[in-house]
């Protein structure tokens, strides 16, 4: 970097929260905002040239612009269950920005907006009853996000009567919402085209940007070729990557033969770690054993390649040994149910996925840095019983 930056326990706290949280809203939480404004330079220096993003700091909000080299099925909505959700929450966002700050308007307003800007190519029907979800999802998405306040009324019943009527009110932070782009978004096709713009601002040290925000966004960082360029940057710099992570991050970096990954040495509550308190997790840690212990054939990035239906053998035989002390649901589930959990598990914490061809399952080398058992005592008393 160009120059040291001072690193504090507030500075580090600023920055969990600016990657962890879309924006810090000033009305909402004014002390986070104050704490930010305070080390505003030195995040901005920081996010900049190691990450290459944009700190934007108004005076009702501030916001980090967090792009990732990759999308990931996680960095989507999660309350939105199908692209209709998307698309209405799009065609709401413009209805919000065409209004001016602290406007009411009623939910028929929008609903008639909707209705018209809607791209699909089948009409909106706001007497179809999974149409009138799909609209409380987005409507409920931008209450969440501050964009939109409700007045009077209660949302959730439009989903049972399409004549409900809700009473809004447009927040200051809604015409902020949608960031900026390099060109006009009429000009882009493709999320990769939207992506590859992204790069056109970042040609100075592109590299290590990209390595940055993959070690940042993904829960595991794999070498994707004999010759991956952003693999090979990781591991010749192994040690300054380390040491950069662990000065402004609470994470330590680990890397191995064919993946890399930031780990922390203890739970913290503003993070989304694995495992976690879900049954589920338990359950992997024991595949996990199970399945370095049987030394199945590995290939050269480190992965192992086995049917849908050994998954389940291998399932079953962690189930009869480990079962016992497993949470409830998944010593009654049938092991093909197990399974199926297990490879969302997997798929969701890049630990592994269904080759769509073949339907193979690809464990990944990241699952073989996992493993769990019990303690002695409690095998014990599992054994008594």
């Amino acid at each position: 970097m160009s120059g040291e930056t001072k690193v504090d326990e507030r500075m580090l706290e600023a920055l969990g929260i600016l990657f962890e949280q879309f924006w810090v809203l000033r009305a909402e939480q004014p002390l986070v905002y104050q704490k930010i404004r305070e080390r505003e330079h030195q995040l901005k220096r920081y996010v900049t040239e190691k990450f290459g993003f944009d700190l934007i700091v108004h005076q009702h909000f501030i916001k980090l612009e967090k792009l990732p080299v990759d999308p990931k099925p996680w960095m989507g909505i999660q309350a939105f269950t199908e692209p209709m959700d998307y698309a209405i929450f799009c065609c709401a966002l413009a209805f919000t920005e065409s209004k001016s700050v602290d406007e009411q308007f009623l939910l028929s307003h929008i609903t008639e907006d909707v209705q018209e800007m809607y791209p699909g190519d089948l009409p909106l029907d706001w007497t179809n009853y999974r149409h009138r979800k799909s609209l409380v999802r987005a409507l409920k998405q931008l209450d969440e996000l501050k964009l939109i306040r409700a007045v009077d009324g209660d949302v959730d019943l439009f989903a049972t009567s399409e004549t409900e009527e809700v009473l809004y009110e447009v927040s200051v932070h809604a015409r902020y919402f949608m960031r900026s782009y390099p060109d006009d978004l009429f000009n882009y096709e493709t999320i990769q085209d939207i992506l590859t713009s992204e790069w056109s601002r970042q040609k100075e040290d592109e590299r290590r940007k990209r390595v940055y925000r993959k070690l940042m966004f993904s829960p595991i960082v794999y070498r994707e070729s004999k010759d991956d360029p952003d693999f090979a940057y990781i591991r010749n710099f192994r040690n300054r990557l380390g040491e950069e992570f662990e000065k402004f991050t609470p994470f330590r970096l680990e890397v191995f033969k064919n993946a890399a990954m930031l780990v922390l040495s203890e739970q913290k509550q503003r993070y989304t770690l694995f495992p976690n308190q879900k049954g589920i997790t338990g359950a992997a840690l024991h595949v996990a054993d199970h399945i370095r212990k049987r030394e199945l054939p590995i290939n050269e990035m480190g992965e192992i390649r086995i049917t849908l239906l050994e998954f389940e053998r291998i399932v079953e035989a962690v189930q009869l040994e480990w079962g016992p002390g497993w949470a409830k649901q998944y010593r009654e589930d049938t092991p093909e149910k197990v399974a199926a959990e297990l490879v969302s598990l997997l798929r969701e914490w890049e630990f592994g996925y269904v080759e769509t061809d073949s339907g193979i399952l690809v464990i990944q080398s990241g699952f073989g840095r996992t493993v769990g058992y019990y303690p002695e005592k409690f095998v014990e008393e599992l054994a008594n019983k």
